[in-house]
């Protein structure tokens, strides 16, 4: 079953009992072997470079001044800067009827948060328009049966049943738009099916965001409708649409899932992660933002995701469990993938969702380096002369 690989998400394996990426983190459960389908779509190629993987210590020379972020969450993940650096959202689980992540937005001078989503269902994907005081995340709210499912999870929590966690591609899951403080809702995507992984360009005029709303749209072949079965992921793909959700286009047609998508610091580019068709491993590419040439920067076969760029455009940080299937660290490559990825973390924990602040002088990221092992938000500076340094650049 493709459940087994794909749909399993990363948090299960590190002990958590819910949530994103973003939905994205999945657990690989044995060893992936390459496959000639990872280069599928591709309409520009270039040898992706080998990783340097070796037991460095670079995050010592990179990172400084690591602390954690977020203190009075049960769990928290995936934040993203406002556009000023002021403001961080995230999401964070904690003690209440609701036992999925809700929305929250840090004033980072302040360290104080509030809730900006409903309250009700699941919540995933959010961020801050870069030019507008309105905010973007995914959340199934609108499900008639969100209550019954929060439920029915603290049941299967509060019944001490262990099992893996696996993402569910909710079809109630939408993108909305709603004021700072969560106020005025407004449904961006209305299609049938998953949409999450909303973000924004950086001018505010453009979401980039994951869907597999065509498996919705038409009658599916017996043989796609058993691949839906085993793996709704399967028939994700990337869409670009304007901010107020019309013009909506798809930019992937590739089988297996497309997802995490964010825009290059000039909104050029497109960097992501792909999944093979068998779930199993997962690389980094890039494409031109009408969904051009393709280009593939990882080769290792394993699960390589979350990328995001540095603000100068100089290089893509990404996670990797090149290490080890449940060890994650961080890496960094160049945007061509043309020199080998350079090693970023090597503290005890999974690190993933690495994200930059606006000026590229501070480096946010979700991990396990607690003393509970929950995964929660940290950050830290970042020396960014040193990262094109150790590069090459």
């Amino acid at each position: 079953m493709r459940n087994s690989s794909t749909a399993l998400f990363l948090f299960g394996l590190i002990g958590l009992t819910a949530w994103d990426q973003g939905a994205p983190l999945y657990t690989v459960l044995s060893a992936a072997e390459p496959h000639s389908d990872g280069t599928a779509g591709a309409t520009s190629s270039a040898q992706p470079a080998a990783m340097d993987s070796s037991d460095s210590n670079n995050e010592a020379l990179l990172l400084t001044g690591t602390h954690r972020l977020v203190t009075d969450s049960l769990r928290s993940g995936e934040g993203y800067f406002s556009a000023d650096g002021e403001r961080l959202i995230y999401q964070s689980e904690t003690d209440g009827a609701n036992p999925f992540y809700q929305i929250y937005v840090m004033d980072l001078a302040r360290g104080t948060s509030r809730k900006v989503s409903p309250g009700i269902g699941l919540t995933t994907c959010s961020w801050i328009h870069p030019t507008k005081d309105l905010v973007m995340f995914s959340s199934t709210h609108a499900d008639p049966n969100a209550l019954a499912k929060q439920a029915e999870e603290i049941a299967i929590r509060d019944s001490g049943i262990e099992r893996p966690y696996g993402w569910d591609y909710d079809r109630h899951y939408d993108i909305y738009q709603a004021d700072s403080n969560g106020a005025n809702l407004v449904n961006l995507t209305k299609a049938d099916g998953y949409d999450a992984e909303g973000s924004y360009s950086t001018d505010g005029r453009q979401i980039l965001f994951a869907s597999n709303r065509e498996a919705y749209s038409r009658r599916l072949s017996q043989a796609e409708q058993k691949l839906f079965e085993d793996d709704a992921a399967y028939f994700m793909d990337l869409y670009l649409m304007d901010a107020d959700g019309s013009n909506v286009r798809q930019l992937t047609q590739s089988p297996g899932y497309d997802g995490g998508p964010f825009f290059s610091p000039d909104n050029q580019k497109v960097v992501w992660r792909r999944f093979n068709p068998d779930g199993n491993s997962a690389e980094i590419w890039t494409m031109d933002v009408d969904g051009s040439n393709q280009r593939q920067l990882t080769a290792d076969a394993m699960v390589s995701w979350g990328p995001y760029f540095h603000p100068s455009g100089d290089y893509i940080i990404y996670s990797s469990n090149i290490l080890g299937h449940a060890n994650f660290e961080l890496f960094m490559i160049d945007p061509e993938g043309s020199g080998p990825a350079v090693r970023v973390t090597n503290t005890d924990g999974t690190d993933i969702l690495p994200v930059f602040s606006p000026d590229g002088s501070k480096l946010a990221w979700s991990t396990t380096r607690t003393p509970d092992g929950t995964s929660q938000i940290h950050m830290g500076d970042w020396n960014h002369e040193k990262a094109r340094e150790l590069l090459g650049l």
